[in-house]
């Protein structure tokens, strides 16, 4: 009998599930109410520039038991090499445009790595008084079961962290305090948010297992 790959009209590839809208996930039975590390999630790490989200994300992922992808907003944008357009020149609607389609194209990526058993951590700058194209926009791309957490240090610790940033990812600091104070309507919103002021990359992704654990149990009206 030939093999599966050599049946008429196969094209010896793995079949992969589509990706669909994310359900909200149950912990697995018998794990610790604040052991997230065998459950498949889907997260949206919000915060500043220099809030340290994507060190934070990237630690939480290589260090979970299940597989886990993290997809950063910045890197999927940045793949457009030629035509380029940088909001620290100006918003307008080429920034706008290449921002939504960075956005969406992450959300694709998160539901096609969920439906096949892969976690993932995308990480944005998601403003609080735009709902409907940030926070209600990550909920069109990959489904209500997104567990969204904002990752809020103070100024202080976003203004260092910006002067460590080069390149286009670097902000002035008048702009990154305009961000923070725009970041602070997060407060009353409903979401957990995570002041990591004082806490490095590995105790910052420890108190973002145990926020994960809570919004499992008892999921965030967002």
């Amino acid at each position: 009998m030939p093999p599966a790959s050599d049946a008429p009209g196969s094209t010896g590839h793995i079949q992969l599930p589509p990706g669909g809208p994310v359900a909200m996930p149950s912990p697995p039975q018998g794990a610790a109410p604040t052991d997230t590390g065998a459950t498949t999630l889907a997260v949206l790490l919000i915060g500043p520039a220099g809030a340290g989200k994507t060190s934070v994300a990237k630690y939480w992922a290589e260090h979970r038991r299940v597989p886990t992808a993290h997809i950063s907003l910045d890197d999927v944008r940045e793949w457009v090499r030629s035509g380029f357009a940088d909001p620290q020149s100006g918003w307008n609607d080429h920034s706008e445009a290449q921002y939504r389609l960075a956005r969406r194209t992450c959300g694709f990526a998160a539901r096609n790595f969920l439906a096949n058993g892969i976690s993932c951590i995308l990480d944005d700058a998601v403003f609080p008084d735009r709902p409907v194209v940030g926070l209600g926009g990550w909920k069109r791309h990959v489904g209500p079961g997104l567990l969204p957490v904002v990752l809020l240090p103070g100024l202080e610790i976003v203004l260092e962290r910006n002067a460590e940033r080069s390149g286009n990812r670097r902000l002035t600091d008048e702009e990154v305090a305009r961000i923070h104070g725009r970041m602070a309507g997060w407060y009353g919103s409903g979401l957990p948010i995570i002041d990591n002021s004082q806490l490095d990359v590995p105790a910052t992704a420890r108190v973002l297992d145990d926020v994960l654990a809570r919004a499992i149990a008892s999921p965030p009206q967002w």
